[in-house]
């Protein structure tokens, strides 16, 4: 019996598409192999870790400082980086609606109107109008492999925005314990120069007296001198880091003065850190999560471009309808019409398809490499900050038994100064001894706090606080195969 040409077509193709294929190799997510537990040298360093991982997603709420907390929330709302990266899914999720309208068929509708004549006056209208479609059947899963690396790099975008504000929390949180230190320095500075100026009036009262010298004078009146200089050089770095947190927030230099110019304590971290264990930073950490997308994507391409190899088969259509005055063409009787599978392959094209299948191949690699460095690069971080996070502690307890013995000692100093039991320069050296090993003090609180932000920031903590509901992370089972 006779068949319809379009029919038999339309079956070939369902035959063709219930037999097709992705080529190139299907993605399997990489293994990394990564210690059981953090390396923890000392009694010390272990009574500082917790596997707990409870405090992470809000991890600077640890610090129970209300103004912290205050500048986070409106960080993550306002920062312009974060936006930037907001911008860059839409993006990503935009090329992926540009992958899959390919595998659709498209259509583009047509019309024209023509007058023509010749030297003899002969004249003729012509009107036309038509539609041409066209579907490129995705037989051996190149477009389909072109989408799985488009939903990669949406993945891969929905991770980089977390990694953006992981940093940003991370370095809103550090310079604000700078501000609060050199707060605090300041603070210490003014302290050391009421009493230096107190005993630069003694200098000059003994020397009045007879009782003192004119060198003991010049040498209070320097010390005075030089702590006002150190007071000028801790407000010139208190500006700069109320100046640094405003361009965080997207904010002018100078909008956060009011706030953050009064005089504030350096946050304190709780006892024990929650660092959790080594096998959760694959999937805490953004940056490792998207360097895994980025292998996924990079797989994918591979796939596209191996497809270049095989035919590319479409279906092709059009009518056409055209007649000498416009209400013709709605006469059917002036229509003309085609429909038919065609096929192209690119048979001779000398070494591009083998090196495009190549360059994918060596990007592939370079996505393994790089993950498997960001892998690494993680572990090293945490393993760092837990060591001076550590250290900084043991070195604060040292300095603070030193303020201690360095107080005494000036008021000693002093005291035999006024009785005449000894000469000024004593009283000098254990000024400055004070003023050094509380300024040290001060450092080494600064030191623990940003040891602390730089601990959680390596852990992968605080990317949630920027959703309202956290994503899961992405299934690597779910992309294999």
């Amino acid at each position: 019996m006779h068949q319809n040409p379009m029919y038999l077509c339309l079956v070939a193709v369902l035959v063709v598409i219930s037999v097709g294929c992705e080529v190139g190799p299907n993605y399997h997510a990489p293994h990394q192999s990564v210690p059981a537990n953090w390396h923890a040298p000392s009694t010390t360093q272990r009574a500082l870790m917790s596997e707990a991982t409870r405090s992470l997603e809000n991890w600077w709420t640890e610090f129970h400082d209300p103004v912290l907390d205050s500048l986070v929330s409106r960080a993550v709302a306002s920062n312009l980086d974060v936006q930037a990266a907001t911008q860059r899914i839409r993006e990503a999720r935009a090329s992926v609606g540009i992958a899959t309208a390919n595998l659709w068929p498209s259509a583009n509708a047509s019309g024209s109107y023509t007058y023509s004549g010749t030297g003899r006056a002969n004249s003729q209208d012509l009107w036309r109008t038509g539609l041409d479609a066209a579907w490129e059947v995705d037989i051996f899963g190149g477009i389909r492999r072109s989408v799985e690396a488009a939903n990669a790099n949406v993945q891969s975008a929905v991770e980089d925005r977390r990694a953006v504000l992981v940093s940003l929390l991370g370095e809103l949180a550090t310079d604000y314990v700078i501000l609060r230190g050199q707060q605090q320095q300041i603070a210490i500075a003014y302290e050391n120069l009421d009493v230096q100026v107190r005993n630069a009036q003694l200098t000059r009262d003994k020397k009045r007296l007879g009782t003192g010298t004119e060198l003991d004078v010049v040498q209070s009146d320097s010390q005075v001198v030089s702590t006002r200089a150190a007071i000028t050089a801790f407000e010139e770095a208190e500006q700069q880091a109320i100046y640094a947190i405003a361009k965080l927030l997207a904010l002018p230099p100078a909008a956060l003065q009011d706030e953050l110019k009064p005089e504030g304590q350096i946050p304190v971290p709780p006892d024990a850190l929650a660092v959790g264990v080594p096998s959760e930073l694959l999937r805490r950490r953004p940056d490792i999560r998207r360097a895994e997308r980025q292998l996924a994507s990079a797989t994918a391409q591979i796939g596209v471009a191996v497809a270049d190899w095989f035919p590319k088969f479409s279906l092709t259509g059009n009518i056409d309808v055209a007649a000498s005055h416009l209400a013709g063409l709605g006469d059917w009787n002036n229509r003309a019409w085609s429909f038919g599978p065609s096929v192209s392959w690119a048979i001779f094209d000398p070494g591009r398809i083998a090196s495009n299948v190549e360059v994918q191949n060596a990007r592939q690699a370079q996505a393994l490499l790089s993950y498997r460095n960001t892998v690494l690069t993680a572990l090293q971080e945490v393993q760092t900050a837990l060591t001076a996070y550590t250290q900084d502690h043991l070195r604060r307890d040292s300095l603070a038994e030193s303020v201690t013995l360095n107080q005494r000692a000036v008021e000693l100093a002093t005291q035999r100064y006024r009785q005449g039991l000894t000469d000024f320069l004593i009283v000098l050296d254990a000024e400055r001894s004070l003023f050094a090993s509380q300024d040290a003090l001060v450092q080494s609180d600064r030191a623990i706090a940003t040891d602390a932000v730089a601990l959680y920031k390596a852990l992968g903590g605080g990317w949630e606080v920027g959703e309202a509901a956290p994503a899961s992370a992405p299934s690597s089972a779910s992309n294999a195969d």
